[in-house]
């Protein structure tokens, strides 16, 4: 994964756009896509300021340890079962 561009550049986009330089021609000339600078200037002024979000991370243990009784149940009652059979279960 690739990592976030410097802060320093997101301040000079973002003060591009603010002098009056429409996303499209901010991006162009610092080399960035239109889209991460239309995002940038969003964040600059809703938030205040243009630093990445925090990248990486687990996204999914939360979920999996709401139903950690229950997959533990099942895997106890029936230990054979495929986990696409657990799944099946847990939808149920």
């Amino acid at each position: 994964m690739p990592s976030p561009l410097s802060v320093d550049l997101r301040e000079r986009v973002v003060a591009a756009v603010a002098a009056g330089a429409s996303c499209h021609r901010a991006a162009a000339r610092f080399g960035v896509s239109v889209s991460s600078a239309s995002r940038w200037s969003q964040r600059a002024h809703q938030e205040g300021h243009v630093a990445p979000k925090p990248m990486g991370g687990d996204h999914t243990s939360k979920r999996i340890e709401a139903h950690a009784g229950l997959i533990l149940r099942i895997s106890k009652q029936e230990p054979r079962l495929f986990l696409r059979e657990v799944r099946d279960r847990l939808a149920e």
